[in-house]
């Protein structure tokens, strides 16, 4: 039932952030002089419709679904619950009647363009900015917190899950359970020093023990863990920082941060950060594929063909699609809370964002960029030239999708 109802969470929270996206080229188009002929919220088939008649909104009959020329903005709510749309009158930038996006100005069409991952941008901003206020979850290190004004709840301890055989847990005598307090670094044994002699760590974040661990790397730290009753202290030699777990165990633990006048710019600057993390992922992703390719191109070096697949799994391994995300995300988010959940409708809706800057003809920056490479060519960008490049760049991104759904239906097939 939790499935389910994750999968119905899932698909509303999905639409509710494209439909935001799809608002803001509407209130950019109106506002810029361009007619919209129809706002749908969902894809089509169409279920219902509305149109406003003598200044007042009127449901449409079945038979008065198709628009006439010049009859006003159609309303629209659709069978398929995977989106919305805004059509715009005259979406080639070669359209010349007046009211059209083709007869828009440059600027005009820049900001209609660009109003949807503004929208997306903004409705990020508010998720986490009410996340600040009731509660935000840490999952990036060196999430911004505003000095000051920022109170730390504990609401689980950090655990020890998992210890690893002949790991630096496993040698240290930790076990399954263990509540890690503190940590501190040579020169602490006795429990005593402070900095500069060793640094202390009270670990209540499981990023808390994260860092300590990935700074200290290969060195001998000193834990302060709880096992029942009983608090003991213990010598433990890290792995490198090269080792897939330094400590050499799994860690489950879970805090949350609230601020109160400072939230609004802990949403804006939270989404700041997640907008650089995901540019960055966007840009590590594309490293990987294309020299994983390359890679494996090369018949003279074993070694690099390996690490060519390598990378080019990755790739695959750090995408996931619709599914992936409606069908394992959501579902797994939503058992965790509601602070979780929040967190990923914030960090999908700069997602959102982030894809659709991309210069990819059939998304909106992609768009801008063709519009923008034509006119310096001072070249006309002919509709059917348009809907040729857009078209081509359209069927590739679904030809991606479906490559992702496919791996997304063996990861959760695998995992099941």
């Amino acid at each position: 039932m939790s499935v389910v109802l994750g999968i119905v969470v899932g698909l509303l929270i999905l639409m509710l952030l494209v439909v935001g996206h799809e608002f803001g080229h509407f209130i950019a188009a109106r506002r810029n002089g361009v007619e919209v002929e129809e706002f749908g919220i969902c894809f089509p088939p169409r279920a219902l419709a509305w149109r406003k008649v003598n200044g007042k909104w009127r449901r449409l009959k079945k038979s008065e679904w198709k628009r006439p020329p010049g009859e006003g903005l159609i309303i629209s709510l659709n069978w398929l619950p995977i989106g919305g749309f805004c059509q715009m009158k005259g979406e080639s930038d070669a359209e010349r009647s007046k009211g059209s996006f083709g007869a828009s100005s440059f600027w005009s069409k820049t900001k209609i363009l660009f109003a949807g991952v503004t929208m997306n941008w903004l409705m990020a901003i508010v998720v986490f900015t009410v996340l600040a206020w009731i509660g935000m979850p840490h999952f990036l290190e060196g999430q911004f917190e505003m000095p000051g004004d920022t109170q730390t709840i504990v609401e689980a301890p950090v655990t020890i899950g998992e210890v690893k055989d002949g790991s630096p847990a496993d040698k240290a005598r930790l076990r399954e359970g263990d509540v890690v307090m503190q940590m501190r670094s040579l020169g602490c044994s006795d429990g005593s020093c402070e900095l500069p002699d060793g640094e202390r760590r009270i670990i209540n974040t499981t990023e808390d023990l994260l860092s300590f661990d990935e700074k200290y790397a290969g060195e001998t730290i000193y834990m302060t863990y709880q096992r029942g009753d009983e608090i003991s202290m213990v010598e433990i030699k890290l792995n490198g920082s090269d080792a897939e777990y330094i400590l050499g165990a799994g860690i489950s633990g879970k805090a949350i941060y609230r601020s109160t006048w400072s939230a609004p710019i802990v949403g804006f600057m939270t989404t700041a950060q997640i907008t650089g993390e995901t540019f960055k992922g966007v840009g590590q992703l594309i490293w990987n594929l294309v020299s994983g390719v390359v890679r494996q191109l090369n018949f003279f070096d074993q070694s690099a063909r390996e690490s060519g697949a390598e990378a080019v799994k990755a790739a695959g391994d750090s995408v996931s699609g619709p599914v992936g995300i409606i069908g394992v995300l959501f579902p797994s988010v939503l058992s965790s809370g509601i602070g979780n959940l929040l967190f990923l409708t914030g960090l999908i809706s700069v997602s959102l964002a982030v894809m659709n800057v991309l210069p990819i003809p059939a998304l909106d920056g992609g768009r801008w960029l063709l519009i923008l490479i034509f006119r310096l060519r001072k070249k006309e960008l002919t509709k059917e030239r348009e809907e040729k490049i857009v078209g081509r760049a359209f069927l590739a991104l679904l030809l991606i999708v479906a490559v992702v759904t496919v791996l997304d239906i063996v990861r959760m097939m695998s995992n099941g």
